[in-house]
């Protein structure tokens, strides 16, 4: 494999980069001094591009008229304009599969805290409240017994899944559509789970199909006993619906890793006090976060030796390799 030159559109981790040049020639695009006039004085150098989460415009895609490869740092690509990606040829990859273990892990503490009330009861004993007010309240919800909707159930849904069972939840689950071989019930619409489910867990990726779904009509099926965990995309939630939602005790409570315009969190949101809010962290270990770096990289890799990409998206064509 002949070293060539890859564009990487960042901010991405510094393993990406440093894995990519023991292999090729990196190019930064956040040390130029003018992003757009850069791409549009030297697009035409790149065959492959690695992107973290601020993706690539169909605008971009147009200024690297021989651009072959765009390889996205995460699970969720609806950053990327696959698209338009598709329109030029362009292969898109993510990284599926290596952080499905850790996500899972990451929503069913995030359930548990949100649940049980865990945060809230850790800062009632360093306030000193323990003992000068005696013990915490009671938590209203508990796990076992209890219904988790799952919207979007796929690899990491099926993993959250798996670990519910575990602590004697029931598992129902809402999608496209519905799985031949799964054996938990079906919902046909977002409203119908929701009205089902003790706690409505959140796994669905972004992008214009999914924007909003979870809205005002979903928080009230969810009824003022329920929880709402979103560990997918924050732009699945109508954040003020949420906040309303939450002021109004149309819900009990909920636990987010996701907003919609992250990192910037609603000042109402951060101050009700029957939330979990975490910034993003549902893959954030360091074994997981290297391991998708690695796949970013043996995308490319494997790319520009003329062989298949090892994961690409659905809507974005594969011309046969040898």
């Amino acid at each position: 494999m002949s070293r060539q030159e890859v564009l990487v559109i960042g901010p991405i981790m510094p393993f990406v980069v440093e894995r990519l040049k023991q292999h090729h020639d990196v190019v930064e695009l956040e040390n130029e001094a003018d992003n757009a006039e850069f791409l549009a004085r030297e697009g035409g150098r790149f065959r492959a591009v690695a992107v973290g989460r601020l993706g690539l415009t169909g605008k971009s895609i147009a200024a690297m008229p021989k651009l072959e490869i765009v390889a996205s740092f995460g699970v969720g690509y609806d950053a990327v304009d696959v698209a338009a990606a598709a329109k030029a040829g362009v292969v898109v990859t993510h990284t599926p599969g290596v952080l499905t273990e850790e996500v899972a892990d990451t929503a069913l503490a995030l359930m548990l805290m949100t649940v049980r009330e865990l945060n809230a009861a850790e800062r009632h004993l360093r306030e000193g409240r323990w003992k000068s007010e005696g013990h915490y309240r009671l938590s209203h919800g508990s796990l076992n017994g209890a219904v988790l909707g799952i919207v979007g159930l796929g690899r990491i849904g099926k993993a959250i899944a798996k670990r519910a069972e575990a602590c004697g939840m029931k598992i129902h689950y809402h999608g496209r559509h519905r799985q031949a071989d799964v054996a938990y019930p079906y919902h046909e619409t977002a409203v119908d789970l929701a009205r089902a489910a003790d706690v409505l867990m959140v796994v669905a990726p972004g992008g214009a199909e999914t924007r909003h779904l979870i809205d005002t009509e979903v928080l009230k099926a969810i009824g003022p006993d329920g929880y709402l965990i979103n560990i997918g995309r924050g732009t699945v939630v109508d954040e003020p619906a949420l906040t309303a939602a939450l002021e109004k005790g149309v819900i009990r409570g909920a636990g987010l890793d996701v907003f919609d315009d992250e990192p910037n969190v609603p000042d109402a949101l951060l101050a009700l006090h029957d939330t979990v809010l975490l910034p993003h962290v549902g893959s954030a270990s360091v074994a997981t976060r290297q391991a998708m770096g690695q796949l970013v990289v043996d995308n490319i890799c494997a790319w520009l030796d003329d062989k298949p990409p090892l994961t690409p998206v659905p809507e974005t064509p594969v011309p046969e390799r040898s």
